[in-house]
């Protein structure tokens, strides 16, 4: 039979009072008294009724994440970061995917399949800010990327702009003058993508260079194939470049393999740059220059905003009648350019600036482009 508290309470020598203000976290407690109880509950089995205990706090201990495609390499390791950070507050997180569809997303913010939790950490690409103000859920919710308007939230971010520019800056610093910019637009992501094609931009205008609006590069979505059609139209359109700035590592790996079905090489001809620094990249070959975006950090801030929001009395529904006005916070993570291989020093062979020429053997076949 499974111990009670009354049996911890006889072995501590207390009373069942004191063992369940001890399983209660109550403050008050004695420290010698807190490991004594604590050390007749590992002596006994005892496991406190979690059900239970969070009815009487209000809380069921659990909080979601909603991200757009749990299956990417970088919304699966922003997914385990959170997962620590949530576990270090004694969370349990539920994640679900909104595939970035509108409709999805705004049924999910009104709530997470109706699931009792006690907070969100929201990933939206396909919300506006309009949205995400006349949400009905009163659950604290904290925002995570770029959204544009940072009143309906806390929100935690890094600073793309900042981020893309470096990234950009390095690769003119290597002397090259055509960037291409893949992912300039996008049907998801878009205000990341905008301030992305900013920091591009910027970088251009700071270095003196003219951004050719032709190297502005769009893209179907943000993975492997869509980098890897990109660079196919960009060859096949007679479109000079010398390198590219990839908006996120799935289209610079994408792109690199089009690259070398080409013929072309990297960094040689065309030197790369991603976003996101997922694992695939430090392995690939060339190992692939990226933006380092620390999530760990995210996690970190967005669990302490989301605590925060916990401590106060939750207001009613933010677009609801009786809402108030509330000071959202915005927190900026740290990022790293990471330089590997992919962007090696140096300016592309001299017979071809435009790193475009096809340097197939005479007479080979031609690479094939599907």
């Amino acid at each position: 039979m499974a111990a009670s508290m009354r049996d911890v309470a006889a072995l501590a020598g207390v009373s069942p009072r004191t063992v369940s203000n001890v399983v209660n976290d109550a403050p008050y407690v004695a420290a010698a008294t807190r490991a004594r109880v604590e050390q007749a509950m590992r002596d006994l089995g005892f496991r406190p009724n979690s059900a239970a205990r969070s009815l009487r706090r209000g809380r069921s201990g659990l909080v979601a994440l909603v991200v757009p495609e749990i299956g990417t390499p970088y919304f699966s390791a922003l997914a385990a970061a959170l997962s620590e950070a949530a576990e270090e507050r004694g969370w349990t997180l539920l994640v679900e995917q909104s595939h970035g569809d509108p409709q999805r997303e705004r049924r999910l913010l009104d709530g997470v399949r109706d699931q009792l939790v006690d907070g969100v950490f929201f990933s939206p690409w396909g919300l506006r800010p309009q949205d995400l103000r006349e949400r009905l859920d009163p659950t604290p919710l904290v925002l995570l990327g770029e959204q544009g308007d940072t009143s309906a939230a806390d929100h935690v971010v890094i600073d793309n702009e900042a981020a893309a520019q470096e990234a950009t800056a390095h690769l003119l610093g290597t002397g090259r003058r055509r960037v291409a910019a893949v992912g300039a637009t996008s049907p998801v992501g878009r205000e990341t993508v905008r301030l992305r094609r900013a920091g591009w931009a910027a970088a251009h205008a700071a270095a003196g260079i003219d951004a050719d609006p032709a190297l502005e590069v769009p893209v179907e979505s943000l993975h492997r194939a869509a980098g890897a059609a990109a660079v196919r139209r960009m060859a096949d359109g007679g479109l000079r470049f010398d390198a590219l700035f990839c908006f996120t590592d799935e289209l610079a790996l994408g792109a690199m393999h089009a690259l070398l079905e080409r013929g072309l090489r990297v960094p040689e001809d065309v030197a790369l740059v991603g976003f996101d620094d997922i694992e695939d990249g430090r392995y690939a070959t060339p190992s692939l220059t990226t933006v380092s975006p620390d999530l760990a950090a995210i996690a970190r801030e967005a669990a302490a905003c989301l605590a925060g929001r916990l401590e106060r009395p939750r207001p009613a529904a933010p677009g609801g009648a009786g809402a108030q006005q509330d000071e959202h916070r915005t927190v900026v993570a740290p990022h790293r350019l990471m330089v590997r291989r992919s962007s090696a020093a140096g300016p592309p062979s001299p017979a071809d600036v435009g790193g475009c020429r096809d340097r197939r053997t005479p007479g080979a076949p031609a690479a094939a482009t599907g």
